[in-house]
């Protein structure tokens, strides 16, 4: 491999905001927070919106949508116009 063309792989901290969980994995991502983790050591911190552990898809619970399916909202938004005959 050529000398200082890579970007620098270490571990890091993700914080996902949302459900309140760290994940300390290797990666490239460029950062200049820190925080220190539980075991001990202060590594770069990113903080997540959305991660495996609170996004939908993964945990299983989806969210609540509207209690009006799509065709009667349709059917309310359009129930003035009529067709001529």
């Amino acid at each position: 491999m050529k000398p200082d063309i890579h970007p620098n792989y270490r571990p890091v901290l993700f914080h996902d905001t949302a459900a309140d969980v760290y994940f300390l994995i290797g990666s490239t991502a460029e950062t200049t927070r820190t925080h220190q983790h539980t075991d001990g050591n202060t590594y770069p911190y990113i903080a997540l919106d959305v991660s495996s552990a609170s996004h939908p898809m993964y945990t299983g619970k989806q969210r609540k949508t509207t209690s009006e399916g799509r065709i009667a909202g349709f059917n309310k938004r359009f129930a003035g116009f009529t067709t001529k005959k």
